[in-house]
């Protein structure tokens, strides 16, 4: 239970409290849980997009869908894909990219691209059938099962979260926990093949613009990565001829 606690301090806002000691390599130990968070961030969002489509302009449903995730998760994707976005962008040294990443002050490419992502998530959200609604669950599991994966790359910060993470993760954990994703892939049918597959791709796009920008992956990437690969899967979606 010490595990699943943490799972669930580190992605959501949810009330379940942290452990008062910290071990290093928890928030890798703590990874067996991620894919089922996402599943149980996934159904909460999924129950409000249900309530609101009825009452409200796709539209509109669509963007109070989206702020009932973004205050899930506290917003911590999306603090990751903004400095993601001005330092692996910037034309400047691996450092320099890092420090730009740690500096607290958005930058235009964060600016651009946190409204870019937005806007294509809203835009999914609002487009979304009765049926493929369920691909809301597909996104949060499979961008959590995806962190795991990201973290087998080397860290930039020895003694940060990525570090902590890649400590405590096992292999073998990346495998047995692909049942959640995998299983409401096979649910949601050829689609839900198809939106794995886009999800897969774009996060080896973003880690591997990690690796050639920074030589590595660390939280913020993570944040990018579970951001990006959501949208992607919604996205999936929206595509004609579903």
């Amino acid at each position: 239970m010490r595990n699943l606690r943490i799972a669930f301090g580190l992605l959501t806002t949810l009330p379940l409290g942290m452990p008062e000691d910290w071990h290093h390599g928890d928030s890798g130990r703590a990874a067996a849980w991620f894919p089922l968070v996402g599943i149980v961030v996934g159904g909460f969002t999924w129950i409000c997009w249900l309530a609101f489509t009825p009452l409200f302009t796709p539209l509109i449903a669509g963007l109070l869908t989206l702020i009932v995730w973004i205050a899930l998760t506290g917003g911590l994707h999306i603090d990751g894909l903004a400095d993601c976005c001005d330092g692996l962008f910037a034309s400047a040294t691996p450092e320099r990219r890092l420090e730009i990443m740690k500096d607290p002050h958005l930058g235009t490419f964060g600016c651009v691209g946190l409204l870019l992502l937005l806007f294509s998530k809203a835009a999914a959200l609002s487009a979304l059938t009765a049926f493929s609604g369920l691909s809301i669950i597909l996104a949060a599991t499979i961008s959590r099962w995806l962190i795991l994966s990201a973290a087998m790359l080397p860290p930039v910060h020895p003694g940060g979260m990525g570090a902590d993470f890649a400590a405590g993760l096992k292999r073998g954990v990346i495998v047995g926990t692909a049942i959640f994703p995998l299983a409401m892939a096979a649910l949601l049918g050829v689609r839900g093949v198809y939106a794995v597959v886009f999800a897969v791709l774009a996060a080896t796009a973003v880690l591997a613009l990690a690796k050639s920008r920074i030589h590595g992956v660390s939280g913020d990437v993570f944040g990018m990565l579970v951001e990006v690969t959501e949208t992607v899967v919604l996205l999936t979606f929206t595509l004609r001829g579903q």
